[in-house]
């Protein structure tokens, strides 16, 4: 199936006569989006000078019937594959997602606990208090879809140009991927930045409240987004979010050195 041209992959070999460009991140897109929801994130850690990719996940950017024959697992290997690709040419690797992304993050970190040098969230999701989540080992076998969940933006005129429906088979394996991630959590030692939206109408509160308890490392903080909703990578607060992690980035350089 065609890949939406706008949901191609993002890659940027980084500054050759930088220090920055042994630095490496890895951006991954949410669910039922792609990377478009990383781009204006992308392009301004490129021009800090940083090597970076951001992947379009397997099922994504094509329709959500494509989505709903992948799995979490199919996901997971995608972002490994594109983080090995990134040591290979980088000194330090650093991983940042939104939504899923986030939870696909900290799995490869819970993975890989000596190779991510450190972690940004964006409204990361490891689980959900919603009750209708609880029917959904039954429901994906009755209905192939329910409504999107994508374009949760205050600011207008933006889109991520996500699915419009949210395919449920693939779903659920998303929530039992959580599941298994909660209780690897203390695996993941890095330093630890959550970025999370005051008002999100996707991800309850409740996923943050999880990662800042469970995460290993000492270095974990959380700033709140006072002007976005979910999409926060394209919404009111993205600058905040883009000059945070290039802080936070290379304060962790440094004391890695």
């Amino acid at each position: 199936m065609n890949v939406d041209p706008l949901a191609e992959p993002i890659h940027s070999e980084g500054d050759t006569t930088s220090p920055r460009g042994r630095i490496g991140v890895l951006l991954c897109h949410g669910f039922t989006a792609s990377p478009v929801s990383m781009r204006r994130w992308a392009e301004h850690l490129s021009e800090q000078g940083y090597a970076v990719s951001a992947p379009l996940l397997p099922g994504h950017g094509t329709s959500w019937q494509d989505l709903n024959t992948t799995t979490w697992d199919d996901w997971r290997v995608e972002v490994e594959r594109a983080f090995e690709a990134l040591l290979d040419r980088a000194d330090h690797v650093f991983v940042g997602g939104l939504s899923m992304g986030g939870g696909l993050a900290l799995r490869l970190t819970a993975d890989h606990p000596d190779q991510v040098s450190g972690l940004v969230l964006v409204n990361p999701a490891v689980g959900t208090n919603r009750l209708d989540v609880k029917l959904l080992p039954v429901l994906k076998y009755v209905i192939a879809s329910l409504p999107g969940i994508g374009n949760d933006i205050k600011k207008t005129g933006v889109a991520e140009h996500g699915y419009d429906r949210t395919p449920l088979r693939a779903a659920d394996s998303m929530l039992r991927g959580y599941r298994q991630l909660r209780g690897d959590l203390g695996q993941i030692t890095c330093p630890v930045l959550i970025y999370r939206s005051l008002v999100d109408h996707v991800v309850d509160p409740s996923s943050a409240r999880v990662i800042l308890a469970e995460v290993g490392s000492s270095d974990v903080r959380e700033e709140t987004l006072e002007n976005s909703f979910h999409v926060a990578t394209l919404d009111n607060d993205a600058e905040t979010i883009f000059e945070g992690s290039t802080a936070f980035i290379e304060r962790v350089s440094r004391a890695a050195v």
